[in-house]
């Protein structure tokens, strides 16, 4: 038998939800009982938070001696034995899988001539896979539909079937067809939207418009089945996103959301893409300020019914992401801490790596720094400033040295304050992010670390705030000013008051406008 890698059966194991767990164990038990070295293999590698080798061949084994060969061939024998599990889980869960079962039921009771007991189980299939849009299925059972009439020699059946039959025959080769260039345009401006990053204004929007602009995405009803009309919206929808219409952004996304909901059996299969659609609801919400209805949504993305594990650590990323930047939005710093606490215990259960990125950074940092946190929001940033360096990171990563700053400046450690202010300066300069408030700011701290009077610091507050209010938006806007309220800061060292109070004001003020 080949041998199997240990970080294979380990990645395969940790990625199976908890029912599925369960069922391999009922699975297993019946095939090996329950003391299985199997079983203990599969314990200790659902039981290690990271891979040890050395201690599962231990869990296995204990202290006897053991030949590679046969800890080896355990490992293989239980990679086969997790995916036949896995094979059976899906067949009493996935409609596809029961399809797929149906069809090898009629093949096997046609070459025994059980032609009746046959058609019995055609009805059921081609009911299942009409439900399902399972086309290519459905192509199968009609082609045994007209085999079982010819076997029986039933030509008055041929006789009276057959236009039915191949009417439904093209149709459903048109519904093939049709889903399957939906998805090839959706995947076309996935494509786009990647490679034509780098163009601006009008060329960007030829090379996408050179997708949408295809005929079947200018009617909905061009869209023969369930699948297509979710591509279709899926579709105009993300590139609404990407052309900055977050109306059309958001009413796509709610049309996207109403039409998944209006045949839930197909939640039932597969939630994934219902997750990523509602993902993107929630974010047209937020980027509209409509945040009592983004509440609502969060609510009920939390409570989408996973179907796999991708499921559960897509709508946990996905709710807190979007649960962090409602808690900033607001200035609800504590109530962002208790949820902060949740998120870091709760995501114990997913790999690292996962939550390992400056967008989770970014946030744990925001939170903490508003509630005043700031040797937590310094741990978080120091994680972040971590992270392997790319080149799509260099605005982040601008952001985060210019944060790093103002936690230190909180923190008053201004004899490391002094290095930092010089080393980001250099930073900033050489990747041309050094922008007019980029340079206000600096010049701010360097004042601060000489340790002037309490007056001429707020002097120097007011004076900072007073420039940018009265200078151009181009002049004072950069990637920075969008990711902080540096002027929310600003008042709040103006006034005497928290940073999360004024970002509560300002929040208030929004709302009752």
């Amino acid at each position: 038998m080949p041998k199997t890698p240990s970080h294979k059966l380990f990645d395969l194991i940790k990625g199976l939800s908890g029912s599925e767990k369960r069922y391999f164990k009922v699975y297993a038990g019946k095939q090996a009982g329950p003391d299985s070295k199997y079983l203990r293999l599969f314990d200790a590698i659902d039981a290690q938070q990271s891979f040890d080798d050395g201690l599962l061949r231990k869990a296995v084994y204990g202290n006897s001696p053991v030949q590679s060969r046969k800890y080896s061939e355990l490992k293989s024998y239980l990679y086969d034995w997790v995916l036949r599990s896995l094979q059976g889980y899906d067949e009493k869960t996935s409609a596809d899988y029961r399809i797929k079962h149906y069809l090898l039921s009629i093949r096997v009771l046609f070459r025994r001539s059980r032609f009746d007991a046959c058609q019995e189980i055609l009805a059921k299939a081609k009911k299942t896979a009409r439900q399902y849009e399972q086309f290519t299925a459905l192509l199968d059972l009609l082609g045994w539909e007209k085999q079982l009439a010819y076997a029986r020699a039933d030509i008055d059946y041929l006789d009276e079937a057959l236009p039915r039959i191949s009417e439904e025959e093209r149709f459903t080769i048109e519904q093939l067809q049709t889903v399957s260039a939906y998805r090839n345009l959706f995947f076309r401006l996935l494509v786009s939207l990647r490679k034509d990053a780098s163009l601006i204004g009008a060329d960007y929007r030829q090379k996408l418009g050179e997708v949408v602009d295809d005929p079947l995405l200018q009617e909905a009803s061009r869209a023969n089945s369930h699948q297509a009309r979710v591509y279709y919206f899926r579709t105009l929808s993300i590139y609404r996103l990407a052309i900055s219409d977050l109306q059309g952004f958001y009413e796509l996304s709610h049309e996207l959301i109403r039409l998944m909901e209006s045949q839930p059996h197909f939640l039932k299969e597969d939630v994934s893409e219902y997750i990523s659609a509602l993902s993107n609801l929630i974010m047209s919400c937020g980027r509209l300020g409509r945040h009592e209805e983004l509440q609502a949504h969060l609510l009920k993305l939390k409570q989408v019914p996973p179907l796999t594990s991708d499921d559960e650590l897509k709508i946990h990323r996905q709710y807190y992401q979007n649960r962090f930047s409602l808690c900033i939005a607001r200035g609800e710093f504590e109530l962002g801490m208790k949820e902060l606490r949740a998120h870091l215990k709760a995501r114990e259960r997913f790999e690292a790596h996962f939550f390992e990125t400056p967008t989770f950074f970014y946030n744990y940092f925001y939170i903490a720094f508003g509630a005043g946190a700031y040797d937590e929001a310094l741990a978080f940033l120091n994680q972040w400033l971590n992270l392997d360096y790319t080149v799509e990171r260099q605005d982040l990563q601008g952001i985060a040295r210019i944060l790093n700053l103002i936690v230190h400046f909180e923190l008053g450690n201004y004899v490391l304050l002094d290095s930092l202010l010089r080393s980001t300066y250099r930073y900033l300069k050489k990747r041309g992010q050094l922008h007019r408030m980029e340079q206000e700011l600096l010049s701010l701290l360097r004042k601060a670390i000489n340790a002037p009077s309490k007056q001429d610091l707020l002097g120097a507050y007011s004076s900072i705030k007073d420039a940018f209010e009265r200078g151009e938006p181009a002049q004072t806007q950069s990637f920075f000013t969008k990711a902080f309220d540096i002027m929310a800061w600003l008042k709040s060292k103006i006034e005497g008051r928290t940073f999360a109070e004024v970002l509560q004001d300002q929040y208030e003020r929004a709302r009752s406008a």
